[in-house]
């Protein structure tokens, strides 16, 4: 599972919101599907320099994870150990490229659970429940220290 870190939520919200506002959204390109628009957050590489490391090597991004070996030297496995050191897994990118993900699946209503892993709008509600289960997950685990304030006269 992603790391529960504000930087990893946040970069999942501003994805949603990139991808909300483009036109350019393509499943079948590398940088402009649902692993694409995520990668381009993270690394900050631009569209075209993710599908051009891709296609240094066979499959789309579900592939790609499966084959990744972080001391391979190719440039998109050097993009995928760039995303897993910000706080992601193989697992999280497999499903994010699907919408899969069981535990973020059950948090959508019941009559949204139907995703579609190519439609634009079925994977920023994904990426939006996603950034939020995170988001429920990170608040539960602020403590705050006990304040042991004088009390105040009626």
């Amino acid at each position: 599972m992603a790391a529960i870190t504000p930087d990893v939520i946040e970069a999942l919200r501003k994805t949603a919101t990139l991808l909300k506002e483009s036109t350019a959204y393509q499943w079948g390109h590398m940088g402009l599907c649902n692993c694409g628009f995520l990668a381009q957050q993270v690394t900050r590489l631009r569209k075209d320099e993710i599908h051009t490391r891709a296609m240094q090597r066979h499959g789309d991004w579900s592939e790609q994870l499966n084959d990744y070996c972080p001391a391979s030297g190719l440039p998109m496995d050097d993009l995928i150990s760039e995303m897993l050191a910000f706080g992601f897994d193989i697992d999280d990118l497999k499903h994010l490229e699907r919408l899969s993900d069981p535990q973020v699946r059950r948090r959508l209503p019941e009559n949204r659970r139907n995703l579609q892993y190519n439609v634009k709008e079925d994977v920023v509600t994904y990426l939006e429940t996603w950034a939020g289960q995170l988001e429920e997950e990170l608040i539960t685990r602020v403590r705050l220290p006990y304040l042991d304030l004088p009390a105040v006269p009626a």
